[in-house]
């Protein structure tokens, strides 16, 4: 069965994350997973310590060392356990039904790689847990899960708004009209305004291109609108954004596309930290 799988962690974006998931949910009709990765590397399930008594050492000082370990593994566990539960009250209180919760220890990107055909879209926060209100981190995982997971990855901030508006960064690609019938499949977004953006020369084949791609769209009851523009990526989409008041961007990693190459490029952090709406990315 697919879910709408939220990561839950100690970050500021956590509660954002619970909100925009359980919205996705109700929106796509399936049921929500709450998923918390305890990080191998932080907190290891067995010690090995074999070799490390080295000059100096004391094997009593070892076993020491390894018991506080092991406490420390549990606390942290017992720690996930309750915010998965503190995040189910949450979901289940803005009416959310059908939900699990899944812990597990790992690596983020290959815990969600082992669950990857159970996951209809990813739900994440954009900032990690050592942000703050003052100093604003992206998730220390965030670009590894975006490259490995083959899944439509929603991003969110630390504040929720309701979405009731979207905008698709649209390059006329054969795979671009793939994410364009992504969205005409999807529940999420039908009866919304939705604004398709072409980055590039305005040109008769490209609003052509963009015509093709608006009546797969008109067809499920969108309010479609077309537009092309010159200039940066990133830059462009953002102020063609603001410009309309759009509550999603969504995105593709499309070929080789100047918006692909925008999208896994050096740019990307930045954007990402910038960021003050959910950013959906298709694969």
């Amino acid at each position: 069965m697919s879910h709408v799988v939220a990561c839950i962690d100690g970050s500021l974006s956590a509660p954002a994350v619970c909100d925009y998931a359980t919205w996705a949910s109700q929106r796509m009709e399936a049921p929500l997973m709450l998923f918390h990765v305890l990080d191998d590397s932080r907190y290891p399930t067995e010690q090995d310590l074999t070799g490390n008594i080295g000059l100096g050492s004391r094997e009593h000082l070892m076993e020491e060392l390894a018991e506080l370990d092991e406490r420390r593994s549990k606390l942290a566990l017992e720690h996930g356990h309750h915010m998965l539960q503190n995040a189910e009250q949450r979901v289940r209180e803005r009416g959310a039904n059908d939900v699990r919760q899944r812990q597990r220890h790992g690596d983020l990107a290959e815990s969600l790689m082992a669950i990857e055909s159970e996951i209809q879209l990813l739900v994440m926060g954009l900032h990690g847990e050592s942000s703050s209100d003052r100093d604003v981190h992206i998730g220390s995982q965030l670009e590894t899960v975006i490259r490995s997971i083959r899944r439509a990855t929603m991003l969110v901030p630390s504040n929720y708004t309701e979405p009731r508006s979207a905008m698709l960064a649209f390059d006329g690609s054969p795979t671009a009209f793939k994410g364009v019938q992504l969205l005409a499949n999807s529940p999420v977004f039908r009866n919304f305004p939705l604004h398709l953006v072409m980055i590039g020369p305005d040109t008769g084949d490209k609003w052509d291109q963009l015509k093709q791609a608006e009546k797969t769209l008109a067809a499920i009851g969108c309010e479609v609108h077309l537009a092309i523009r010159a200039g940066d990526v990133e830059q462009t989409l953002h102020a063609y954004q603001e410009e309309h008041d759009i509550d999603l961007l969504v995105m593709g990693a499309y070929g080789h596309s100047r918006i692909r190459q925008f999208l896994v490029g050096s740019t990307t952090t930045n954007m990402l930290k910038t960021a003050l709406k959910p950013l959906v990315i298709l694969r």
